[in-house]
């Protein structure tokens, strides 16, 4: 009798701890539809807007030289970096200027006789055709005078430009790269001075792959080409980086890589008035640039794409396997245009066993169970 009793009265598994023990346990991540904008993460090198091997106009010797003309020293616009010995060509202005005051002379001369010429041309009242008129008149001779004066001037303003040119000047705000003259050095117009990159823009040619290129907006288009971030991760600090812009598409594509070559512009690159590090020429650095804006998707972590493009969608405490329409992938995150809508819980956990409606459980949900004295995820 008594073990009919305990045999009686023992409890009964219940169908609803079984489920629970059965379900798998995930995490969610509750997504929203939105307008955003992808990032594109490439590589490229930095490289010198304006670049210029200086040269002089003349040649002679050196015979003063900037303090500054160091390699690596800035220089500015107009800055005279070496003066060429002028003694020469102070001597040949002198010497043009010369004879252009004696062409000028010859002419007052010559004009005071075409006068006389005319006075007594219409004394004597003949009449004689137009070609001797002129000899008599001494039009050739004024007009050969002339053109010695003409000639004179040229001279003049040539021996000027000469010993202008004595002093080489900086055409732009640039940064000196090398230095190949010392003050003594005999150079002459073929010669070269100095190597200068200019430090108001620098550029980085980024290579993009072909499918991106759709994605990224350029100044060409009468508008502002896409920001751009550039990092340069080996030797700047976590965080830190140089703003730009996309300038051009090259319209040419890497022979090896088959990849499209982007001008990105980034100006003062020095930051001598603008914030953050200066840039070194033909580093490698990272560059993120700003895709054009995708209207009305899901963002969604790469990570919890996944493969062939499904998305585990938690559904009623099961598990729904959706297909997703992916506009376009950047580093971090898919934008999905289909399969996903606002509110959905994206399963975010990885499964050993996946299949169409497998029950699932959410962590909370287990110890919400265990405050409420209700077996828990660890109860046999």
């Amino acid at each position: 009798m008594a073990t009919y009793v305990i045999y009686s009265t023992e409890p009964v598994a219940q169908s609803e701890a079984a489920t629970r023990k059965s379900a798998a346990l995930v995490e969610v991540t509750r997504v929203e539809r939105g307008d955003y904008r992808p990032r594109l993460e490439v590589l490229g090198q930095v490289e010198p807007a304006r670049e210029l091997m200086l040269r002089p106009r003349v040649s002679g010797q050196i015979v003063r030289m900037d303090p500054g003309f160091l390699p690596g020293g800035l220089v500015e616009e107009g800055q005279e970096l070496v003066s060429i010995d002028p003694a020469d060509y102070e001597q040949t202005l002198t010497m043009m200027r010369s004879e252009h005051r004696q062409v000028q002379a010859e002419l007052a001369i010559e004009e005071g006789r075409q006068a006389v010429a005319r006075q007594e041309f219409e004394l004597l009242g003949e009449e004689i055709d137009d070609d001797n008129r002129s000899l008599v008149l001494r039009e050739p001779q004024i007009e050969a005078i002339r053109a010695r004066l003409e000639a004179a001037e040229a001279a003049v303003r040539q021996a000027e430009l000469d010993l202008e040119r004595t002093s080489v000047r900086v055409p732009f705000d640039a940064q000196v790269m090398s230095r190949s003259v010392n003050l003594g050095s005999q150079i002459g117009s073929s010669d070269e001075i100095a190597h200068l990159v200019g430090t108001d823009e620098y550029w980085v040619m980024a290579s993009v792959p072909l499918r991106d290129l759709p994605w990224i907006r350029f100044d060409n288009t009468g508008n502002a080409g896409a920001s751009v971030r550039v990092h340069h991760k080996a030797a700047w600090p976590a965080g830190v980086y140089r703003e730009g812009t996309v300038a051009r598409l090259i319209g040419t594509v890497d022979s090896q890589s088959r990849l499209a070559k982007v001008l990105v512009s980034i100006p003062d690159p020095l930051a001598r008035e603008a914030e953050g590090p200066s840039m070194i020429l033909d580093t490698i650095v990272e560059i993120e640039i700003e895709g054009e804006q995708i209207w009305d998707v899901v963002r969604l972590d790469r990570q919890y794409l996944r493969q062939n493009d499904t998305v585990w969608v938690k559904s009623d405490g099961q598990l729904d396997i959706r297909q997703a329409e992916v506009v376009y992938r950047d580093a971090e995150y898919a934008y999905i245009r289909s399969g996903l809508e606002a509110g959905d819980e994206v399963v975010t956990t990885s499964l050993a066993t996946v299949s169409q409606g497998l029950a699932l459980r959410l962590e909370r949900e287990s110890e919400e169970q265990d405050d409420n004295g209700q077996p828990g995820k660890d109860t046999p």
